[in-house]
């Protein structure tokens, strides 16, 4: 019974929003329905206790002309589909214009679902989709992405520089050349931050973005039973050079540290130790980001 209720009140949802939209866009070149039939079954189910769910989703198109002087003539086209249960799942949307490369579309379609996840979990989002295209589309006009690096060719471009620490977890440090590795690396790409061994393993890298990032990758292709990013701290400097980033750094060099916990059990470091350690630093949030209990 109870999933039928809210398969209607969906349905009810789905219908004013078609309805919101045509009142707001009534000329056919801005918003169409181009399944009629599956609109008109919605509507029959929403109206009749006894209709069948209708067999195909609501689709239709919204079009966009992003209000930049010297982009009059830009249109983005979205290619909208309800899926049966939204609200509650994001609706199906392909943004398309002649101006956009394959790898620009692909990076657009791709932002517009991670903005709509994050911000639009179970409410009707049609309106903030086409308010996102509309003041984010026609950066993708000129940016070149490729499809392996988004991330550094952003970088590259950005003049402001970003200052990252990452926290990264790990079941366990033993491998002597892996220790090896996480210190020459960081000595490499300028990094500061610290490295437990034992188990768990505990590294702490801080300094330029693409540099974390880049030790990031490093690291993680090697074999590790669990590896992780546990937390990740960005901090954006205006224009910022060294200077700004060496006063962001809260250790010097990047060395490691053992907390040894005595006896038998020799590898297992002592957290008592690790929590003073990051304590001292400022960052005893982080001990219980990585353990979840409160240290001492």
């Amino acid at each position: 019974e109870t999933t039928e209720m809210t398969n209607r009140e969906e349905a009810e949802i789905q219908i004013s929003e078609l309805e919101l939209l045509s009142s707001m866009f009534p000329y056919e070149e801005e918003f169409v329905v181009t399944d009629q039939l599956a609109a008109a079954e919605l509507k029959h189910y929403v109206e009749n206790e006894s209709a069948e769910m209708p067999s195909s989703k609501v689709q239709f198109i919204l079009n966009v002309k992003p209000e930049v002087s010297n982009a009059s003539m830009v249109e983005f086209s979205m290619a909208c589909a309800l899926p049966f249960k939204y609200p509650a799942v994001l609706p199906e949307i392909t943004v398309r214009s002649s101006l956009l490369s394959r790898s620009q579309q692909i990076q657009l379609n791709s932002d517009l679902k991670t903005y709509l996840m994050q911000n639009c979990s179970g409410e009707p989002c049609m309106l903030s989709a086409r308010e996102w295209v509309k003041d984010h589309a026609t950066a993708y006009i000129d940016k070149e992405f490729s499809a392996s690096s988004v991330t550094t060719s952003n970088a590259m471009q950005s003049e402001d520089v970003t200052f990252t620490r990452l926290w990264i977890y790990s079941h366990h440090i033993y491998n002597k050349q892996k220790r090896k590795n996480i210190i020459d690396w960081a000595k490499e790409l300028a990094l500061s931050g610290f490295c437990m061994p034992g188990k768990p393993g505990v590294v702490c890298v801080e300094g330029l973005q693409s540099s974390c990032e880049e030790f990031w990758s490093r690291v993680r292709r090697l074999t590790w039973k669990r590896i992780l990013i546990r937390h990740r701290e960005d901090v954006s400097l205006e224009g910022g050079g060294q200077a700004e980033i060496q006063k962001q750094r809260k250790f010097s060099t990047l060395e490691e540290k053992c907390f040894d916990a005595h006896g038998a059990r020799g590898n297992h470091m002592d957290l008592g130790q690790l929590y003073r350690f990051l304590e001292e630093k400022g960052f005893a949030d982080i001990f219980q980001m990585y353990f979840g209990v409160e240290g001492h």
